[in-house]
Parts: structure tokens; C-alpha cells; sequence
């Protein structure tokens, strides 16, 4: 199974996915979505990015980025984790 599916302009994330990249566990991540503790940015690549979805995870202290292409396979993963710090704001702002 893919980690990532699109369906009828829809993305669904694993939730074990989401735990891995940002430490908690499985059995959390929907109600943490739901409390907004962890929020999420989906941004569909241009250019040279075409077929690409970026799709950011924050948590207070954590961010998990996947870099997906249009099946869904993820192609490049990366966590920031800033320990006893909040995120700055910045690193939640869209580019």
C-alpha cells in the first residue's frame, strides 16, 4: 500500500507515516489533527516541481515533510525537530 493516495481531491496520509516522522504514535494522530495540535500545508509543485505534492505536518516542536510524486510514493522525507523550542512562525508560513 502507498503511504500517500489521492482520491477524488483528496490525500490520505497513513497515519503511521505521520507518527514515524514526528515521534508520537499512531493511535494519536487523529485526534491531535482533530485538536489542532498538529496541523498540515499541501502545496502542489510547478515547473520543474510538476508532479510533485509537498505536504508539511507541524507539531509545536516538530515538522515533517514529504515530498511525494503523483502515485503517491514519497520521494524525499525530512523532519525538523527543535526540541524544548516552539517552531518560529515562519517555518509555518506558505512560500
Amino acid at each position: 500500500m502507498r503511504k500517500v493516495e489521492f482520491q477524488e481531491g483528496a490525500i490520505q496520509v497513513d497515519a503511521e507515516t505521520i507518527a514515524d516522522g514526528l515521534g508520537i504514535a499512531p493511535s494519536a494522530v487523529q485526534d491531535q489533527l482533530r485538536e489542532g495540535k498538529i496541523t498540515a500545508r499541501y502545496e502542489r509543485g510547478i515547473d520543474d516541481d510538476e508532479g510533485r505534492h509537498r505536504l508539511t505536518f507541524f507539531t509545536e516542536h516538530q515538522r515533517l515533510r514529504l515530498v511525494v510524486d503523483e502515485s503517491g510514493n514519497v520521494v524525499q522525507r525530512s523532519t525538523l525537530n527543535v526540541s524544548n523550542r516552539a517552531l518560529p512562525a515562519s517555518a509555518h508560513r506558505q512560500r
